[in-house]
């Protein structure tokens, strides 16, 4: 179930019963700020909450404190390796890191520790299934759901014994069913928040498809804190699929959903069009609201009467359009794009 523990990641409540958040990690060289900052204000303005960099040289954590300074999110700086590059990162400001149990020896995790109580940085445990510490693969044979759970529950206590309870944890795999197992099994196990994705999911529809299918099986069992789509594609991306999940599960306040047909040979209206552009404009506008677009009285009065704003096709070129469950107005087809942008924009 969702975590009852709460921390806060640069000001960003994550647990208990906050909202769930959106992260995703730029993929340009961190030396470069100015490349940086751009790509963290542009998913930022997209919906993002949390900002995760790579961090894999003395430069990189360098950069961080310009970084940290100018981002309007909080940023994670994501360690692997060389502990001394957490360090190094949280002394820079940053808000959150991230270290792998599976590439950082005791002693890199014991002094991440100690510098993240002195500055008050939390730290998310992230274990993935390609890197699992040598010792627990060795046990179990291969990256199974009891090898993934083992070394998170294992980290966690490490990181208790250390007098060290801010943190998160996450139990990705780029297998969506062996993800899936792991953090049910995590989430009876242990009560910190969680972080949740499907690792290396692949290019945007392939990618997209199984961390709807991941992620969104999880939240829907009430399982996970804060997501991050893993694509290989644009950054923006990841915040557009990882809205889009949120959505659909009822999770993303102030956003607009809308419901609309498949059409068929009784449309009456050009469906498919008319919700295209209007996915497209409202994907980033900040109302509640549900709109139905379908082809044919059918479904459509009925799905009407239960939207905020409800178009539906009456005639050939025709539509009729509700308003809060009643009839307003019948607009002929060619209106239609027009007149529901002008009602969303005076909605308040």
């Amino acid at each position: 179930m969702a975590s009852k523990k709460q921390i806060s990641v640069g000001g960003v409540k994550i647990g208990g019963g906050a909202p769930i958040s959106i992260q995703t990690m730029t993929n340009c060289n961190t030396e470069d700020v100015t490349a940086t900052l751009s790509q963290i204000e542009k998913v930022a303005d997209l919906g993002c909450d949390l900002i995760r960099v790579s961090c894999p040289t003395p430069g990189s954590t360098a950069a961080l404190k310009k970084i940290v300074k100018h981002s309007p999110i909080p940023v994670i700086a994501d360690i692997h390796f060389n502990y001394k590059r957490a360090i190094e990162a949280i002394e820079a400001g940053t808000a959150c890191i991230r270290i792998n149990p599976g590439n950082t020896p005791d002693e890199g995790i014991r002094e991440s520790v100690n510098a993240s109580k002195d500055n008050g940085t939390a730290i998310r445990i992230g274990i993935n299934s390609g890197s699992i510490e040598k010792n627990i693969l060795d046990k179990y044979g291969e990256p199974s759901v009891d090898a993934i759970v083992e070394s998170a529950v294992t980290n966690c206590h490490k990181l208790e014994d250390l007098g060290f309870y801010n943190f998160k944890v996450s139990v990705k795999s780029s297998d969506v069913k062996t993800a899936i197992e792991a953090y049910r099994k995590l989430s009876r196990l242990i009560d910190y928040p969680l972080h949740l994705g499907i690792t290396e999911a692949g290019t945007f529809l392939p990618g997209a498809i199984k961390s709807a299918i991941g992620i969104g099986s999880l939240l829907a069992d009430g399982i996970g804190d804060t997501i991050r789509v893993s694509l290989s594609s644009d950054i923006s991306d990841e915040i557009l699929v990882a809205r889009q999940i949120l959505k659909s599960l009822g999770l993303l306040k102030n956003s607009v959903n809308i419901v609309s047909c498949p059409t068929c040979a009784r449309t009456l209206i050009d469906v498919i069009g008319i919700s295209k552009a209007l996915n497209e404009y409202c994907e980033y506008i900040k109302k509640d609201l549900k709109i139905s677009i379908l082809g044919c009285v059918v479904n459509g009065i009925g799905e009407a009467k239960h939207a905020d704003i409800g178009i539906f096709g009456f005639q050939k070129g025709i539509a009729k359009l509700y308003i809060n469950g009643t009839e307003v107005a019948t607009i002929k087809e060619s209106e239609v794009l027009a007149k529901v942008k002008k009602i969303i924009d005076s909605w308040n």
